[in-house]
């Protein structure tokens, strides 16, 4: 079990959550970080007296600087700001809870460090993986996941004395709240009718992706690499009630499965206590009155955005980088009423049609490949 941690995303879901672990078991927190929430940011400063606070955008620093002038606590911005918060000596782990690209440059700080990077970032393995993961093998950083999906096969593979003796990782999925429309009927969904899961209380951007079914797709990606599995060896299954939060499945046919309530706590708090389990306050989970537990194949016609990432895993390269870019920059254009729904997968498309696939890319490629994927979206957006 960790005694101090950096979290980097504090006002966002997840930093929320990792907030409430921290209460639970003693955790003292040295740095938070945000991207502008100043507020709830200066709450959760007064309440954690961390001694560094990140803010991304100079003037919300400022801001916040002087609101907190009254305590003995610095306040940083911009990338720099960030990556100090990861690599703070004093912290012995980092929980990466920032969405998207941004958490590229502090979560390479944390593994540099030699840090335990609690992982809740998909976007940073699914454009760099293979560079990140190689990085904390050479600087013997520790990579815990904490999405419910990657938590759960990482807690299945405990048993696990030889990674040969692993055949598949099945990811659940709930279906978001569009399982079983077809893709007509999806082109005129609003951003009220995609914010409306079904079991998990998410921010919008992921949200969304769990309507397109992208945020499962990326989780494809992201199996792949922590894992060091082929693509061939990881399957999605749609499981509705989100019991089953993943399975592992080995090569004497046994499969094991962790269960448990939709309450993304319980692997943050894995993350941060691993190798011991701590006692919880949440209820655990009542078999005698969940749901009867069910399964379907997804429907990968009407949600094109899961086989895009499927096709990108297996062609590997910078081409999961553009589709992760385009994705963000059709899914901000969405949030803010600017295009339908049906064409967040479009403009995803169009990006991966158009925009070359480097093979073993540098981080500079990477970088050039995120970008071009960002201006293709911004360059096509379609007139209504």
């Amino acid at each position: 079990m960790v005694n101090t941690i950096s979290l980097l995303g504090s006002t966002g879901s997840i930093g929320r959550q990792t907030l409430d672990v921290c209460r639970e078991q003693g955790i003292r927190v040295a740095a938070l970080t945000a991207r502008s929430s100043i507020e709830l940011l200066e709450q959760q400063a007064r309440a954690f007296r961390p001694q560094l606070v990140a803010v991304y955008d100079l003037e919300p620093a400022l801001e916040l600087a002087r609101r907190l002038a009254d305590l003995k606590i610095e306040v940083a911005y911009g990338l720099d700001g960030l990556r100090r918060a990861a690599s703070l000596p004093e912290s012995e782990a980092v929980v990466t809870a920032v969405v998207g690209m941004a958490a590229l440059w502090p979560t390479m700080a944390a593994v540099e460090a030699g840090k335990r990077v609690a992982f809740a970032n998909k976007e940073t393995l699914v454009c760099a993986g293979e560079l990140v993961m190689e990085a904390a093998r050479r600087y013997g950083a520790e990579i815990i996941p904490v999405d419910s999906e990657h938590s759960a096969i990482f807690q299945c593979m405990q048993g696990c004395r030889d990674r040969g003796e692993v055949k598949r990782l099945v990811l659940t999925c709930s279906g978001g709240p569009f399982y079983g429309l077809g893709r007509a009927e999806l082109a005129k969904k609003t951003k009220a009718d995609a914010l409306r899961h079904p079991n998990w209380s998410m921010g919008e951007k992921i949200t969304i992706d769990c309507a397109t079914l992208m945020n499962k797709g990326l989780e494809y990606i992201e199996a792949m690499r922590l894992f060091r599995v082929a693509p061939e060896q990881v399957s999605v299954v749609i499981h509705r009630q989100s019991i089953i939060h993943s399975m592992v499945e080995f090569t004497d046919g046994a499969v094991l499965a962790q269960m448990g309530t939709p309450d993304m706590r319980l692997p943050i708090r894995y993350a941060l206590t691993y190798p011991e389990r701590r006692k919880s306050e949440q209820p655990p989970l009542d078999l005698l009155n969940c749901p009867p537990l069910t399964f379907a194949p997804p429907d990968l016609e009407a949600f094109p955005c899961l086989k895009m990432a499927m096709d990108c895993a297996k062609a590997g390269g910078t081409c999961c980088t553009v589709l992760n870019a385009a994705n963000e920059e059709a899914v901000e254009l969405f949030r803010r009423e600017m295009i339908p729904f049906g064409e967040i997968p479009e403009l995803a498309a169009g990006a991966l049609e158009k925009i070359p696939n480097i093979s073993r890319p540098s981080m500079e490629e990477i970088l050039d490949a995120d970008r071009r994927g960002r201006e293709f979206v911004r360059e096509n957006i379609p007139f209504h």
